[in-house]
């Protein structure tokens, strides 16, 4: 019994002496030297990756559409003494749309075709780059009520591999992140003062006359977080039983970004907590 003991304790102080080495070679910035850009990064996941991106080495460019909201995010990541810097920047900005879905698909899947295709010259000075895209578990398992976004996010996983076709010659890697359910200020959302459909879509496009896009968006998703029964619908398919954190995003993002992912292109990371992801 006593050399079990010693056993045991012999090794509970060998792993802990793994993880501390592991976590210090992990820490040792892998992204130093390289540049961040990262659109719609003052809140949310957008901000996290940001920040883990910027504590991992990088040089970060956050970017919104609002002034007020990049000064806010530089100067909170100016305060943990991180190297950062900001600019106005509307992804999605153009002429007036009638239809919701084209809308949302020149937001979600055009604008990131195209602010690929204006980053790509650049990165080819530097020798290569690396684009991590942003869709959703959304693209594998539709949301109720979210036909248009789902559809969108679907399409950034095929533009995710033509683009890793394309710009593999030029030593360039592009990759994909699709959330699941991450609680962020994206769903806090105010109730319109009017009543609005019962159908959700029809709702969304109700706002989209009278609003952006962004708070179109916002209001089906808050939709699907004030209803209690279908979150709790949703959480019973996850193998890990809670909302994600923007945070459980970020890692993964600057992983790809790193040299440790120099070897893979193409892919999609599903972070959802084991939510069926398959098409």
């Amino acid at each position: 019994m006593q050399k079990a003991g010693l056993l045991l304790g012999l090794c509970a102080r060998t792993w802990k002496s793994v993880r501390m080495a592991s976590s210090a070679v992990a820490r040792r910035n892998p992204l130093e030297n390289k540049v961040a850009l990262v659109t719609a990064s003052t809140d949310g996941i957008g901000f996290a990756i940001a920040r883990r991106l910027a504590q991992d080495g990088a040089h970060v460019v956050v970017s919104s559409r609002k002034q007020q909201n990049v000064d806010r995010a530089v100067a909170t990541l100016h305060g943990e003494g991180l190297s950062v810097t900001g600019t106005v920047c509307h992804v999605g900005k153009g002429e007036d749309r009638e239809r919701l879905v084209a809308t949302i698909l020149d937001i979600n899947v055009k604008a990131t075709a195209l602010m690929t295709k204006a980053v790509v010259p650049e990165m080819e000075k530097r020798g290569g780059g690396s684009v991590v895209i942003v869709a959703s578990v959304g693209a594998y398992r539709p949301f109720p009520g979210l036909g248009p976004y789902n559809v969108c996010k679907t399409a950034l996983l095929g533009l995710t591999k033509n683009l890793a076709l394309e710009l593999a010659q030029r030593n360039i890697r592009v990759n994909c992140l699709a959330p699941g359910l991450i609680k962020t200020n994206f769903s806090r959302m105010p109730r319109v003062q009017t009543r609005p459909p019962h159908d959700p879509f029809l709702r969304c496009t109700v706002r989209l006359r009278n609003s952006d896009t962004t708070q179109a968006i916002s209001y089906l998703l808050k939709w699907l977080w004030d209803d209690q029964a279908r979150l709790e619908s949703l959480k019973a398919t996850m193998q890990i039983k809670r909302i994600g954190k923007p945070e459980d995003c970020a890692g993964i993002v600057s992983f790809l970004c790193s040299e440790d992912a120099s070897y893979i292109t193409g892919e999609t990371v599903v972070v959802a907590g084991g939510m069926p992801s398959r098409l």
